[in-house]
């Protein structure tokens, strides 16, 4: 998701953190989850024509898959994140010392992220997924930092869920949703609405340039490694603090029910939008 394709982190007043070990739920994120989005990352990539040339910024970089992707074409890549555990664990994938472009920054802001020196960025990706917390204000204040450090005419990619009719996991994703309710002010997973990502460019003052839909089918070993990956995107972290972390898996061993084949596995077709606009 994350992002990250997903944001990660919880932000609501009046309640307590949520229940759950960083370092664990990144390793499960890299190990798990992540590879989740690839085709969404490659279709981007291909479409845009990622290569030697382009200078990439990514931001929520999470652990680092999708820029490790574009180095690996030949581009160089700069990711910004304020999540110990996730860029740990970026940094063994690209490490500054090897043969990839790689630039990993632990901040809260991008703008952190900038010196004098640091020529404009050709592409921007923001691959938490919009709409998946009922709050974007996060991402807007993101962009806002991020776009000044991008060259005029730059791509900015921003991501989301397809139709909630044709991503399986909205199923299993509304578990969240319910369980956090005695949280009031929580952010909570909500269905896609048609023009989240549309909205956000526009209010970031960007120009929309085509779209596009991706199936990123979400399948996993067993539920236990399903339960694990989905609670390592976020956003059942206002369950955990609304109930307990055993709580939360139960409900979503249960829901994960109809995805299950006779050989264990678990699999959940999704689709995801991607939008691509430009800075003016």
């Amino acid at each position: 998701m994350t992002p990250t394709l997903v944001r990660e982190h919880l932000a609501h007043a009046g309640s307590a953190p949520p229940r759950v070990n960083p370092r664990k739920r990144a390793r499960d994120w890299s190990e798990i989850q992540e590879r989740m989005l690839l085709p969404l990352h490659e279709t981007v990539h291909e479409r845009l024509e990622v290569g030697p040339g382009t200078r990439l910024l990514g931001l929520s970089c999470g652990s680092g898959l999708a820029l490790l992707l574009a180095a690996a074409k030949g581009a160089a890549v700069t990711g910004v994140d304020s999540r110990t555990e996730h860029l740990a664990l970026a940094r063994e994938r690209l490490d500054p010392d090897g043969p990839l472009d790689a630039r990993l920054v632990q901040a809260d802001s991008p703008a952190d992220a900038a010196d004098d020196d640091t020529p404009p960025y050709t592409l921007v990706t923001a691959y938490e997924t919009v709409g998946a917390l009922d709050d974007s204000a996060g991402l807007d204040d993101t962009l806002a930092a991020a776009l000044p450090l991008a060259a005029r005419g730059a791509a900015v990619v921003l991501a989301g869920w397809g139709p909630p009719e044709r991503c399986a996991t909205s199923t299993v994703l509304r578990v969240a949703a319910k369980l956090a309710e005695p949280l009031r002010g929580a952010r909570t997973w909500r269905p896609a609405r048609r023009d989240d990502l549309e909205e956000v460019a526009l209010r970031a003052g960007l120009r929309p340039d085509g779209s596009g839909r991706v199936a990123c089918p979400f399948g996993y070993a067993d539920t236990d490694s399903a339960v694990r990956g989905l609670v390592s995107t976020g956003l059942f972290d206002a369950a955990v603090a609304a109930t307990d972390r055993k709580q939360v898996g139960k409900e979503l061993t249960e829901s994960l029910h109809p995805y299950r084949r006779p050989d264990g596995t678990v699999w959940m077709p999704n689709v995801f939008r991607y939008l691509i606009a430009r800075v003016p």
